[in-house]
């Protein structure tokens, strides 16, 4: 058995200004900064929402896409390639995957399993 749950979401940015799609996306979205991960990206805090939200400065087209976390990623992707999606490939410890629509998202190492909300278990 393992758990999953919807992590939050990537505002995968194409652009130079990372400092200014953030500080846009703070404000459209009401949602504080709470600091850099260098010039790759910058953290929003959707701790109200129980999510983790990011702009993350990125080479292929802006969009956006989900991380779900999983207590078993592999477990997880397993599962998500039944329903029809399929692995496009791993990346340190998670799985980027793509939907039968074409949207990508990851699946990602579950953190703070206990005091996080909206877990879904799995057999």
């Amino acid at each position: 058995m393992h758990r999953s749950r919807l992590a939050g979401f990537i505002i995968d940015s194409k652009t130079t200004d990372l400092e200014g799609s953030t500080a846009f996306w703070s404000a459209a979205l009401g949602l504080a900064r709470t600091g850099s991960g260098g010039d790759t990206y910058e953290g929003l805090d959707g701790t109200p929402r129980d999510l983790a939200i990011e702009v993350q400065k990125v080479d292929h087209d802006s969009r956006v896409h989900l991380d779900i976390e999983s207590t078993d990623v592999d477990a997880e992707a397993d599962r998500l390639e039944i329903l029809g999606a399929k692995r496009i490939g791993k990346v340190h410890t998670w799985w980027v995957m793509e939907a039968p629509s074409g949207h990508r998202f990851c699946v990602i190492r579950a953190k703070n399993v206990e005091t996080k909300s909206g877990w879904t278990d799995w057999p």
